[in-house]
C-alpha cells in the first residue's frame, strides 16, 4: 500500500495576514473612492446639464416678466388717470374717447406663468440634489415666489370678471374694441399715438352717465391692486436676476 504524503504548507505570520488584510481594505477603499468621484463627477455634469436648462427657463421668465410689469405698471397709471377725471368734472363734460380708453385699463389682465419644466423635473426625479445646497435654496426660493404670485392671480380672476361685467354697463363694445385694438402694444413707444389722441378727443356714446356705476367700476377696478403686482414682479425680478448669476457662476455657464 502506498502512503500518500501531503505536502507541508508554509505557515504564514501574523504580521504577513496583516499586510495581505491591509492591502485588501486599501483596494476596496480605492475602489469605492474612484466609485464615488466617479458619481460626483457625473452628478456635477448633469447639474450643469439641469442648470443650463434652468438659465433658459429664467430667460424666458425674464422676458415676460418686464412686459407683464410695463403693462401693469401702464394700467395703474391710466386707472389713476380714469380717477382723476372723475373727481375733476362732470362725466358728460369730459370727451367720452379719454372715459372709453382710461377705463379700458381697469379690466386689464395677464396672466404669469413661469417656465419651470425643469425645475419640476428636477423636483419629482429628485435631482435637485446634484444642486449646491445654497443653489437648491435659492431655486426653492423663486419658486416659492412664483406660486405666491399665481396664488394672487388667481384670486384677482374672479375680480377680472366682475370688472369686464360691469364695464358691460358702461361701454358700448363696439367703441371700446376700438380702444383695445389702439392698446395691443404694452411698450407706449409701439403705440400708434396719432390714433390714440384722436380717439380720445372724440365722443362715441356711453351706455350710463350714471356716476354711482362709475363710482361703482372704479372701486372694483381698484381692489385689483395692481400697483401691488408691479412691486411684486420687482421682486421676482431681482430674485431672477440674482439666481441667474448664481447658476452661470457655479456652473460656468457663458452668457
Amino acid at each position: 500500500m502506498e502512503v500518500h504524503h501531503h505536502p507541508e504548507v508554509e505557515k504564514k505570520g501574523f504580521k504577513e495576514y496583516l499586510l495581505e488584510g491591509l492591502m485588501i481594505f486599501i483596494a476596496v477603499m480605492l475602489g469605492f473612492i474612484a466609485e464615488n468621484v466617479r458619481e460626483r463627477i457625473s452628478e456635477h455634469k448633469r447639474a450643469k446639464e439641469y442648470a443650463e436648462t434652468m438659465v433658459a427657463d429664467l430667460a424666458a421668465d425674464t422676458a415676460f416678466m418686464k412686459d407683464y410689469r410695463t403693462y401693469y405698471d401702464i394700467s395703474a397709471k391710466h386707472l389713476d388717470t380714469l380717477m382723476q377725471l372723475l373727481t375733476s368734472a362732470d362725466i358728460k363734460s369730459i370727451p367720452s374717447g379719454k372715459m372709453y380708453w382710461y377705463g379700458l385699463f381697469g379690466g386689464a389682465f395677464a396672466y404669469f406663468t413661469p417656465n419651470d419644466a425643469t425645475f419640476q423635473q428636477m423636483k419629482s426625479s429628485g435631482s435637485i440634489r446634484y444642486f449646491d445646497k445654497s443653489i437648491a435654496r435659492e431655486v426653492a426660493g423663486y419658486d416659492q415666489l412664483c406660486r405666491q404670485m399665481q396664488t394672487r392671480e388667481e384670486n384677482d380672476r374672479i375680480l377680472y370678471g366682475e370688472v369686464r361685467k360691469l364695464r358691460a354697463q358702461i361701454f358700448e363694445f363696439q367703441y371700446n374694441a376700438q380702444a383695445n385694438e389702439l392698446s395691443h402694444a404694452h411698450d407706449p413707444q409701439n403705440r400708434d399715438w396719432k390714433k390714440i389722441n384722436a380717439f380720445l378727443t372724440s365722443n362715441p356714446p356711453l351706455l350710463t352717465y350714471d356716476k354711482t356705476v362709475f363710482n361703482q367700476y372704479v372701486e372694483l377696478a381698484r381692489s385689483r391692486f395692481m400697483e401691488r403686482k408691479v412691486g411684486a414682479i420687482d421682486t421676482l425680478l431681482k430674485r431672477n436676476k440674482t439666481l441667474m448669476a448664481d447658476l452661470k457662476r457655479t456652473y460656468h455657464i457663458d452668457n
